[in-house]
């Protein structure tokens, strides 16, 4: 199972795999995620918006859009944690780590100057820090701080694809 090189990607969760797509989100990847969405509306959303369903209930495989291919699915096994369920979407799907996108709503992310976050950012990272992004979509201001090292540090492991790509993509 491929993804078109030519479109842009994008996933919907089912309720158990939040976690997988912040991690998706982290990895440079549209994946939406809404708690407590029942089956029929995630399927007709999904439908509308042109995404992947990711799903780990088995029940779902067994509606007729996901069987006919109307809507295109992937079974991610229950058993797995979160990082495990990231490495399969990535290797599944022969996706490439990407420019990261907000953890948070998965809105691209636009590199802002220093000078227009003083008194927002944080004072530590207001001084530690010379880059400052914003998500476009949600407007949560992010840096490259240690929680960012973290993550990126176990998507390097993860992928075996080697560093992956900071937010303004250099």
């Amino acid at each position: 199972m491929e993804t078109p090189a030519d479109s842009e990607p994008s996933y919907f969760c089912d309720a158990m795999l939040g976690g997988l797509a912040r991690w998706l989100r982290a990895a440079g990847y549209d994946a939406r995620f809404e708690y407590g969405i029942d089956d029929r509306a995630l399927l007709d959303q999904a439908e509308q918006d042109g995404r992947m369903v990711l799903s780990s209930d088995g029940p779902m495989f067994e509606r007729n859009v996901i069987r006919d291919g109307t809507i295109p699915a992937l079974y991610i096994p229950q058993q797995l944690s979160k990082l495990q369920q990231l490495r399969f979407v990535l290797d599944r799907l022969r996706l490439p780590l990407r420019n990261p996108r907000c953890m948070a709503c998965g809105g691209g992310l636009k590199e802002v100057p220093k000078h227009a976050v003083t008194g927002e950012a944080p004072p530590l990272a207001f001084r530690n820090c010379r880059q400052f992004w914003r998500c476009q979509r949600c407007g949560k201001l992010l840096w490259h701080g240690t929680h960012w090292q973290r993550i990126e540090k176990r998507l390097a492991e993860l992928s075996d694809r080697g560093e992956p790509p900071s937010p303004s993509g250099q």
